[in-house]
């Protein structure tokens, strides 16, 4: 007999052990059982229990496996195991700077649609855009030849600082407001669950998923934006700090009461690396008009430099000097096994040129060990909104598990 305190330690061992195998279903798979009691050492009778109950919930399902050789004629067909992409729709969104980008995928994690439309505008009042979310979201969905009915979960990623177990938004570019309660906000007028967090913790999800840290236990990411952003995955799991600001390697201070950022403070790295950091050093002294575009303006910055311009020189070689010591910093805090330089804006090639990559190894803790990779990786918006639907799926799976924790108690 047990008691309840009994029934519930073996609820929360039952929930463990289904999280665990769809986990390695999902790494692994297609898989067969045996495999995945080896890999994640659950005994086998447990393994045949919880995956027909995965199974039963529409999580998981089989697929016969050709057979070879001796097992032509053997016995009963062979089945692996994987996740069942058709038992949901996701949508995964990055709120950029002068944008927005969608994907709509299916449970497996497959991309099945990709929406990208500019923004009116740069800042918003939280409810505008949630509204102006709404209105793409509607647009992405008919893309996709789908209803918004039936996506099951979003995920959302912006610039600024997030808790993302509050879904609250602290700061960010996007919008005028401080402290917003954004997944309320959003899970409100879209009546789905939501999931909101910083954009460059879900590049890292989206590397980890699908990308250059796929199979590596600890690396960082860095983005470089119009802004400079970064995730850290630790032990597999993304590490985001108490409050949601654990990783805000742009907003570190490289100088005391130095260059004013946009955060409000002054001496952040962003202040000396970003876009509209240089644009504006560059612009000093200068008749340059306040309309032009931040992409036209950074083109026509390294192509000055390029030709031999020394103010335009002097500009990206301080930046190239304050990323320099902002990844060593990195390195000697961290010590990761990879740092990924990702982001749509990498044709900043100054910031990680040889030389300035060279110059992270005099400044970083000095063992008998090659410091860590350092790897470029240049894709756009939509690899950042691949991430929040991998995020949505998480997401989407803890409600599912605990469903069916309920329904078994």
């Amino acid at each position: 007999m047990f008691d309840q305190e009994g029934y519930a330690v073996l609820g929360e061992q039952r929930t463990l052990g289904r999280r665990a195998l769809l986990a390695q279903i999902r790494k692994s798979g297609p898989v067969p059982r045996i495999e995945l009691s080896e890999q994640t050492g659950i005994s086998r009778a447990t393994v045949t229990t919880v995956t027909a109950e995965l199974i039963e919930r529409g999580l998981v399902e089989e697929i016969p496996v050709e057979p070879k050789g001796k097992d032509l004629k053997r016995g009963r067909p062979k089945v692996d195991l994987k996740i069942r992409g058709s038992a949901f729709y996701v949508a995964g969104a990055k709120l950029a700077n002068k944008s927005v980008a969608i994907v709509i995928a299916n449970f497996e994690g497959t991309v099945i649609s990709e929406y990208e439309q500019a923004l009116d505008t740069t800042t918003y009042a939280a409810k505008d855009l949630v509204d102006v979310f709404a209105n793409h979201l509607h647009h992405a969905c008919d893309n996709a030849s789908i209803k918004l009915s039936q996506i099951s979960a979003i995920g959302v990623g912006l610039a600024g600082i997030v808790d993302a177990s509050l879904g609250v938004v602290r700061w960010s570019p996007s919008l005028i407001e401080r402290n917003v309660e954004l997944k309320k906000l959003l899970s409100d007028k879209l009546k789905k669950p939501t999931f909101i967090d910083n954009d460059a913790n879900l590049v890292a999800k989206a590397e980890q998923h699908f990308g250059m840290g796929k199979g590596v236990s600890d690396f960082i990411v860095v983005t470089i934006e119009n802004g400079v952003g970064m995730g850290i995955v630790l032990g597999d799991e993304l590490y985001r700090g108490t409050r949601g600001c654990g990783a805000e390697f742009g907003h570190t201070k490289v100088h005391l009461d130095g260059a004013l950022c946009r955060c409000g403070q002054r001496g952040c790295l962003e202040a000396y690396v970003a876009d509209y950091a240089l644009l504006r050093e560059r612009s000093l002294g200068q008749d340059i008009s306040e309309n032009e575009a931040t992409q036209e303006g950074m083109a026509k910055l390294i192509e000055s430099a390029k030709n031999g311009d020394r103010t335009a020189q002097s500009i990206l070689q301080r930046a190239a000097r304050m990323f320099a010591l902002g990844l060593s910093n990195l390195v000697n805090i961290f010590d990761p096994q990879l740092i990924i330089l990702s982001g749509e804006r990498m044709q900043l090639d100054f910031l990680y040129a040889d030389d300035v990559l060279e110059s992270i190894k005099e400044t970083v803790v000095q063992v008998d060990a090659p410091p860590p990779q350092i790897v470029v990786h240049k894709w756009g918006d939509m690899m950042w909104a691949t991430g929040a639907a991998a995020y949505a799926i998480e997401g989407l799976t803890e409600l599912e598990l605990r469903g069916m924790s309920e329904n078994a108690a």
